[in-house]
């Protein structure tokens, strides 16, 4: 009895390998590159353009739509999402119930949650995560950054390690950033807060109050060096 159900589970295994098979071929007979059938699962439907091309490990669920000359690296996974045409979605990124305009790029190591809208030329680096976002074209956000609940005009520029302070414990506020503002590296920027246009916000600043367009606005404390300043002595091995 066990063995008869190891076999069915086996044969179902197969069959259902047979028609992700014939998916991947009609995908590759209608001139999407595929750099291995094996190692491709499409777990839903999905519709590609001309000179689509897809490389190892990638898992499409749900609806997804991939327009002409998108590129999709090693390793990525795309659920219920829009890419548009020529963008490049780079190895390890995760899409959700999400838009990418054309010509834009993610990743590597992105993620891109639901809700958001990427438009066109836009720059989603290496280890940022964009939530509930509407991100107008020739935006950057390049490093390690989150940016959740926000709208983002055209030509934002947006600095490593910079986060949008969404959650104040109780509800989520949302963040807007008007064209040209430029946030440097490091900010912190805690909403509800408005950043205003060709406004400059400096390195490591905490920001609470709205920005005036046309500025540069600098929350920081001013450094100070202690001299002679001796370290606390370890402790490690005392009897106290």
């Amino acid at each position: 009895m066990e063995q008869n159900r190891i076999t069915e589970v086996k044969l179902s295994a197969e069959r259902k390998r047979e028609e992700l098979l014939e998916k991947v071929y009609k995908l590759m007979a209608d001139g999407v590159l595929v750099c291995d059938p094996h190692r491709l699962d499409i777990r839903g439907q999905l519709s590609c353009g001309s000179g689509v091309k897809i490389d190892v490990n990638v898992v499409f669920e749900g609806d997804v739509v991939l327009k002409d000359g998108v590129t999709i690296g090693a390793n990525c996974v795309l659920r219920d999402c829009k890419i548009g045409r020529g963008a490049e979605i780079n190895p390890f990124t995760l899409i959700e119930n999400a838009v990418v305009g054309e010509q834009s790029f993610v990743g590597p190591y992105g993620r891109v949650r639901p809700g958001s809208r990427v438009g066109d030329r836009v720059q989603i680096g290496n280890f940022v995560e964009v939530k509930n976002v509407n991100i107008a074209s020739n935006s950057r956000i390049n490093h390690l950054s989150f940016i959740g609940d926000a709208d983002l005009a055209e030509s934002v520029t947006i600095g490593a390690g910079t986060v949008t302070c969404n959650h104040d414990g109780v509800g989520i506020n949302r963040t807007t950033i008007e064209e040209g503002a430029y946030i440097g590296s490091g900010c912190e920027l805690v909403a509800p807060l408005r950043v205003n246009s060709n406004a400059t916000v400096a390195s490591g600043s905490t920001i609470t109050d709205e920005v005036a367009g046309n500025t540069l606005t600098i929350a920081r404390s001013r450094q100070v060096t202690i001299e002679g300043w001796q370290r606390p002595k370890s402790r490690k091995g005392s009897n106290k």
